[in-house]
């Protein structure tokens, strides 16, 4: 199964309501491990980088991991820019290869965000990539990229103007979620995903992802949700687990590195097949 684009993807899962996990990498170790607990699951995947990501370890280098550990992969996969406010890093990432992108100008008034949006779906299609829009911030700082101000929802007819004149494949908008750590079960607006779903036809990205629980994630999937972002579950999980195995190794005076990573690797396994269990995407591969 070759990579594929975002929107054959994302359409698959909104035409028959299930959710395709979309989970943020960190390094070499969390690209390779959720690949494997993707086809442990034979389940779509979404491989989303920060621009963090992106800049910590160069464009260069990055797809040519993403390319050589899909290579010959047995589910279908895709290979995503998160939350970029940048344009030259969006460029950036469509040169190397990258199948979509999230051009996320949620800081800028809607007009010039929607404006600025044309161009950048404009661009993509130049090299066959989707769009993902916003129009609304989502509560929190993600790697450095957000706010922790509650952002103010636009009206379901700015929304739909936006999708409509834009072409954006997917939509994320805010519904009461967030990025980070909840402190409480998020108190979310249903309805407005269905609004939108049923007014525009467009698959919904749902952002925040990590917290939530599997009812909350069941109703939003059967309303349209597709695209589930999951970052936050990711970089606990990696580093709790360094943590622990650690502490062990300091405890018996026994260092091995290569015995920590396969340690590590198998929580990132075992956290992307969890996903694919709980968003309906497990045994969704073609």
């Amino acid at each position: 199964m070759p990579v594929v684009p975002l929107k054959e993807i994302v359409d698959r899962a909104f035409t028959a309501r299930y959710g395709v996990p979309a989970i943020n990498i960190v390094n070499d170790l969390t690209l390779e491990a959720v690949l494997a607990g993707a086809v442990e699951a034979r389940s779509p995947v979404i491989v989303q980088t920060s621009v963090k990501t992106v800049k910590s370890i160069g464009s260069d280098v990055l797809f040519a991991m993403w390319t050589a550990m899909t290579k010959d992969i047995e589910v279908p996969v895709t290979l995503h820019l998160d939350h970029c406010p940048d344009r030259s890093v969006i460029t950036e990432c469509l040169e190397r290869g990258w199948n979509s992108v999230l051009f996320d100008a949620s800081t800028l008034t809607v007009e010039e965000n929607q404006r600025q949006t044309v161009e950048v779906v404009a661009e993509a299609r130049g090299y066959g990539a989707n769009v993902e829009g916003e129009i609304e911030a989502i509560k929190g700082v993600e790697d450095g990229i957000g706010s922790e101000t509650e952002p103010a929802r636009q009206s379901l007819e700015t929304a739909l103007t936006f999708i409509r004149t834009t072409g954006v494949d997917v939509f994320a908008p805010s519904i009461g979620n967030a990025h980070g750590v909840y402190s409480a079960t998020p108190e979310l607006d249903f309805q407005r995903v269905t609004d939108l779903v049923e007014a525009s036809g467009v698959p919904i990205a749902l952002h925040g992802g990590s917290g939530m629980t599997d009812e909350q994630f069941h109703d939003l999937i059967a309303r349209g949700c597709a695209k589930i972002n999951i970052s936050t579950a990711l970089k606990i999980e990696y580093m709790t687990a360094n943590l622990a195995f650690l502490k062990k190794a300091e405890a018996a005076n026994k260092w091995d590195p290569p015995s920590l990573f396969a340690d590590v690797r198998s929580h990132i396994v075992s956290l992307t097949t969890g996903l694919a269990e709980t968003f309906g995407s497990a045994g969704k591969a073609w």
